[in-house]
């Protein structure tokens, strides 16, 4: 029996809009234009979906675990209502200061959704706006792909510094279209 293929996504700036003040409640999270219905397509052709995202305002006291949980509740609801499904959100909530490593560019995140799944993510895709992102997903043997959502656009400039290529989508939306066909 075969394992379903698995796309990890960054949130904020990939699903969401992003904010430089963070995302603090659920009023404050808004999906990028097309990306429910993008993560509901993988859904229905049989992706399994994982978040892995930087949560650093928990530990800067912007929100809670609580907080947190509201806003995730948003995010899985409206994906359902498109008749998605995300199979689990793995986040880190340190600052960039604590040394952990599942921060990305760490790869603690993409380790706990490995040990989730029951499945190695080599050979996985991995969706994101930043160049931590990228490296994260390099260093765990992922494709790293780029939008140009969120930090997408600046990050873009960036890109002959990593050594290693990066295809770059506008949107979440316009990567599923070239996945899907």
């Amino acid at each position: 029996m075969s394992q379903a293929p698995i796309i990890v996504l960054d949130r904020d700036g990939v699903i969401n809009e992003d904010s430089d003040h963070y995302i603090k409640s659920p009023d404050e999270w808004l999906p990028v234009s097309g990306s429910l219905e993008a993560i509901a397509r993988l859904s229905k052709a049989g992706f399994r979906i994982a978040v892995a995202t930087n949560q650093s305002g928990l530990a800067r006291g912007y929100f809670d675990e609580y907080g947190l949980a509201r806003i995730h509740q948003k995010m899985l609801s409206l994906v359902e209502a498109e008749g998605g499904h995300i199979d689990t959100i793995c986040y880190c909530p340190h600052s960039p200061d604590d040394g952990c490593t599942c921060r990305k560019p760490g790869t603690g995140l993409l380790e706990q959704i490995s040990m989730e799944f029951q499945q190695p993510l080599a050979g996985a895709t991995m969706v994101g706006d930043s160049i931590k992102d990228l490296q994260a997903a390099q260093a765990f043997g992922l494709t790293p792909v780029l939008v140009r959502s969120g930090k997408g656009k600046s990050s873009e400039g960036k890109l002959g510094q990593l050594g290693f290529p990066v295809d770059v989508y506008d949107t979440l939306s316009s990567y599923v279209d070239t996945v899907l066909g």
